[in-house]
């Protein structure tokens, strides 16, 4: 169980990796290329996401005396990854020098607040989008658990309806075998009285 979790943390090690790396080279970058980039870090950060659910999965399966030392490495890659977010969610929306100059031209003193202005208009927009995201995880997880829920429910249903199908049966068996004792009784009692 241990060697699943740790090969999990080997590719979220290289993926993280490969993720800080891109977003470094964000905020150089302009037009196509730099859409290019910002959707694969994208993509691979929702493949670190998956790898820790899969982590927090295998956690649960480990032997409860082990258990607090994976749930603490577990927890400071769920940090990670909070930091990652943050860093990439800033690389998206930083322009380079040379990317500003040409946007601003000669009325970059001027401009500078509007900038600042849409820079914080787009990162709150990026904060709302992944609140909405998780939500979304959080709903489908929760619908998942109720579906498996149900579906160890009616199981239980079926077992119980066995279980009171046999009671019954048991339940006539013991009155059959009650009055076959008490008609036995009754000739014995005759053939005692001849």
């Amino acid at each position: 169980m241990s060697s699943d979790f740790e090969a999990y943390e080997l590719d979220f090690g290289t993926i993280t990796a490969e993720v800080t790396n891109k977003i470094g080279r964000i905020p150089k970058l302009s037009g196509e290329e730099k859409t290019q980039l910002v959707l694969n870090v994208d993509k691979q950060l929702e493949e670190v996401r998956e790898l820790l659910e899969q982590m927090d999965l295998e956690a649960r399966e480990i032997p409860i005396q082990s258990r607090a030392m994976y749930n603490s490495r577990l927890k400071s890659y769920k940090q990670e990854i909070e930091k990652l977010e943050k860093d990439f969610k800033r690389s998206r929306i930083a322009y380079s020098d040379e990317v500003r100059n040409e946007l601003l031209g000669d009325e970059a003193s001027s401009s500078e607040n509007q900038l600042i202005k849409l820079r914080e208009e787009r990162a709150h927009l990026l904060d709302n989008t992944e609140k909405l995201e998780r939500s979304s995880r959080r709903l489908e997880a929760g619908y998942q658990i109720a579906v498996e829920t149900e579906q160890v429910g009616q199981e239980i249903l079926g077992n119980l309806h066995s279980d009171r199908e046999k009671i019954q049966r048991a339940r006539e068996r013991l009155r059959e075998t009650d009055a076959n004792l008490g008609k036995s009784s009754r000739i014995l009692t005759g053939m005692l009285r001849r």
